[in-house]
C-alpha cells in the first residue's frame, strides 16, 4: 500500500493556484515544496524554495534540495508559467520566445531533473497545468493558447514513455481563476491602430471581475483527486459553464462556425 503521505514539489507556489495547491496539500498533511524566482520569508505549513524555470541549474538545484531533504519525489505539479496578451502581428518574436521558454521549455527542465528520482523508486506523479486554451485559440491571447497546446502533446507524449516505468503524466486544464495572472503578461511595446479598437474591447473582457471570480482552491482539490486515484486520466478540466461547453462545441462544430461563436464572445 502507498505511502499516503507524498513530497510534492509545486512550481509556483507564491501565489494564485499555485499557492492554493501548496496550502491545500500541506494541510492535508503532504510534505510540500513550493517554488519562486524570488522567496523571502517561507509560510509555515510548507517550503519555498528558489527556482528559475529559464535557468536550468537553478531548476536541478531546487529539485536536488527537495531529494536530499525528503529522500524521495512523488509528486511533481508544473504550475509555473506566464501569460501574454496582444495581436499576434504586435508581438515581437523574442517575446514568443520568452513565453515558450517558461511554460514548455521551463516544465521540461523540471521534469528532467524529476524523472531519474521517479524511475529509481519507480513511481510518481506529474500533473502539467495547461488551460482551457490549449483547445482553441484566443483572440490576442494566441500565444498562450500555443504554448498550452504545445505543453498538452508534450504531456500526451511524455505519458507514453514514462508509464513503463510506474510513472504518470496528466494534464490539468483550468479555466479562469481569482489569480494574479493579469498583472504580470507579456504586452506588446506597440498597440497597432489596426487592432487597437477589437483589442481594447478583449482586454475589456478579460478585465471583467466576473471572469476570474472562482476561488484557486477548486483546482487544488483537484490536484488532491489525482495524487488519490491510482490510475488517473490523461486529462482534467477544471472549469464550468461556458468555459467547459466551449472545449465541447469546439469538438463538434465545423472550424469557422466556432470561430464565430469566439469573435462573438471577444465583441
Amino acid at each position: 500500500m502507498p505511502n499516503p503521505v507524498k513530497v510534492v514539489l509545486v512550481t509556483g507556489g507564491s501565489s494564485g493556484l499555485g499557492k492554493a495547491i501548496c496550502e491545500h496539500l500541506a494541510k492535508a498533511g503532504h510534505a510540500v515544496y513550493g517554488t519562486s524566482r524570488m522567496v523571502d520569508t517561507g509560510p509555515d505549513r510548507y517550503r519555498m524554495l528558489t527556482m528559475d524555470l529559464v535557468n536550468e541549474a537553478s531548476v536541478n538545484s531546487a529539485v536536488a534540495q527537495v531529494i536530499k531533504e525528503a529522500g524521495r519525489l512523488d509528486v511533481v505539479v508544473n504550475n509555473a508559467g506566464l501569460g501574454i496578451q496582444g495581436a499576434t502581428e504586435d508581438l515581437l518574436p523574442d517575446q514568443a520566445m520568452a513565453l515558450f521558454d517558461t511554460n514548455v521549455i521551463g516544465v521540461h527542465r523540471v521534469v528532467r531533473a524529476a524523472l531519474p528520482q521517479m524511475r529509481a523508486q519507480g513511481s510518481g506523479l506529474i500533473i502539467n497545468v495547461t488551460s482551457l486554451a490549449a483547445n482553441f485559440g484566443l483572440p490576442y491571447r494566441g500565444f498562450y493558447s500555443a504554448s498550452k497546446a504545445a505543453l498538452e502533446r508534450y504531456t500526451e507524449t511524455l505519458s507514453m514513455e514514462v508509464r513503463p516505468f510506474g510513472i504518470h503524466a496528466v494534464t490539468l486544464q483550468p479555466g479562469e481563476f481569482k489569480t494574479n495572472i493579469g498583472a504580470s503578461r507579456i504586452r506588446p511595446a506597440v498597440i497597432g491602430d489596426a487592432y487597437k479598437a477589437a483589442y481594447g474591447r478583449a482586454m475589456e473582457l478579460l478585465g471583467d471581475s466576473l471572469h476570474y471570480s472562482r476561488d484557486p482552491d477548486e483546482v487544488a482539490q483537484m490536484v488532491q483527486r489525482i495524487m488519490d486515484t491510482g490510475h488517473p486520466r490523461s486529462v482534467y478540466f477544471a472549469a464550468h459553464g461556458k468555459q467547459r461547453v466551449a472545449v465541447l462545441l469546439k469538438k463538434f462544430l465545423p472550424g469557422r462556425f466556432f470561430q464565430r461563436l469566439m469573435m462573438k464572445e471577444y465583441k
